[in-house]
């Protein structure tokens, strides 16, 4: 059993604003939770207070709330927050395994009970020096790091593709929704140039929002019926009061404005705005038409923001032919069925990620017999 203590140092090399010398600055808001890399970072000339320094390789482990779960190997020679504590391994520890040890449970309950502090409890070197744990050889130290590093490294893989995904939808959408598919010729209408083939009509005659209704929790039958609430199923009952596909759009809170698609029967609770009419449009477009058209701009109130329907039932928006809905429908599903799949991929890797994070650390699973490429990680211990 060795102490925290016994596997690495605390650095605590301070510098003082504009004479660090570093090229890179990282702060709290620069590390992702539970992740074991840095993506982003900020620039040294624009701190302003004391910092303290690190070095490649050092593990950057966040102290403030530490139930964030924020801890990532540097990259390369820094300055940090000084809500950053700067974890530099001894020379039997692997730097990686450390990282892992810092990304248990039994880490984040340790350093949570060792906090002071309401409102912005921070751990500390003293509290967490005294953490216990079974240490293995370092070679099996690498082993199991190396294993969670690939994990890691196809975490990452996945949470790029996503947002790769996510930027193409957020680019594709006003042109969709602007110009359409056909490179039409253009005309001058009240709202601007449209497509020739489009029109323009008021809100209203575009769909009819209307509000839902009121079901206790105490009133769902438990049938198959989704009731939808703000923004996702809150249960389920054996009457529909809208046949799907329809669309929902939240009416109150801080999700008001939000739109939802869903594909069967189901009951519009009283907490969102549903839609009553269709005027023959595509219901699938008509949802990503209302993602476009970023309702919550027509919010009222401040303690509980409130959508009037009323606000924007006259609001003129441009409309195309129901063949081009379809296709512009068809391309942004096909976008977002991308995004949910590298979402599925993405939790069933962090899912993986977890089990073997406990597994590996207590021992559960060994593997230092195993043949494991442990090049990656040697480099950075």
């Amino acid at each position: 059993m060795k102490l925290f203590s016994d596997l690495c140092v605390c650095v605590k090399d301070q510098c003082e604003p504009g004479k660090s010398g570093a090229s890179v600055y990282v702060g709290l808001e620069h590390i992702d939770s539970g992740s074991f890399f840095l993506n982003r970072q900020g620039k040294p000339a624009e701190v302003q207070s004391s910092k303290t320094r690190f070095r490649k390789g050092d593990v950057l482990y966040g102290k403030l709330r530490p139930y964030l779960d924020k801890a990532v190997i540097a990259p390369a020679d820094g300055i940090c927050s000084t809500d950053i504590l700067v974890f530099r391994p001894k020379a039997h520890c692997c730097a990686t395994y450390l990282l892992g040890l810092i990304h248990t449970a039994e880490f984040r309950t340790h350093a949570d009970q060792t906090t002071n502090g309401v409102n912005h409890p921070r751990t500390s070197w003293h509290g967490l020096a005294v953490f216990p744990w079974n240490i293995p050889p370092k070679p099996e130290q690498e082993k199991i790091a190396a294993t969670l590093w690939k994990i890691q490294r196809a975490i990452e893989v996945e949470t790029k593709l996503i947002a790769t995904a996510r930027d193409l939808k957020q680019s594709a959408m006003p042109q969709l929704f602007t110009e359409g598919l056909h490179n039409e010729p253009q005309k001058q209408t009240e709202i601007g140039p449209i497509p020739k083939s489009w029109s323009v009509k008021p809100f209203d005659a575009f769909v009819i929002l209307q509000r839902g209704q009121d079901l206790t929790r105490s009133d769902f039958q438990g049938g198959k019926v989704p009731v939808i609430g703000a923004t996702k199923v809150i249960g389920y009952h054996n009457v529909a009061n809208v046949k799907g596909p329809g669309v929902t759009v939240v009416r109150s809170g801080s999700s008001a404005g939000k739109p939802l698609y869903i594909e069967e029967d189901f009951w519009a609770h009283n907490v969102v705005l549903y839609v009553r009419e269709f005027h023959g449009n595509i219901p699938l477009f008509a949802y990503y038409k209302l993602c476009s058209l970023q309702l919550e701009q027509f919010r009222s109130g401040v303690a509980v923001p409130t959508l009037n329907r009323n606000s924007f039932s006259s609001e003129l928006i441009a409309i195309p032919l129901i063949e081009e809905q379809r296709e512009i429908a068809d391309i942004v599903q096909t976008i977002d069925r991308k995004i949910s799949v590298h979402e599925r991929k993405r939790a069933a890797l962090s899912d993986l990620f977890q089990t073997l994070l406990h597994q590996l650390m207590t021992a559960q699973i060994r593997v230092d017999k195993l043949d494991i490429d442990t090049r990656e990680i040697s480099a950075l211990c």
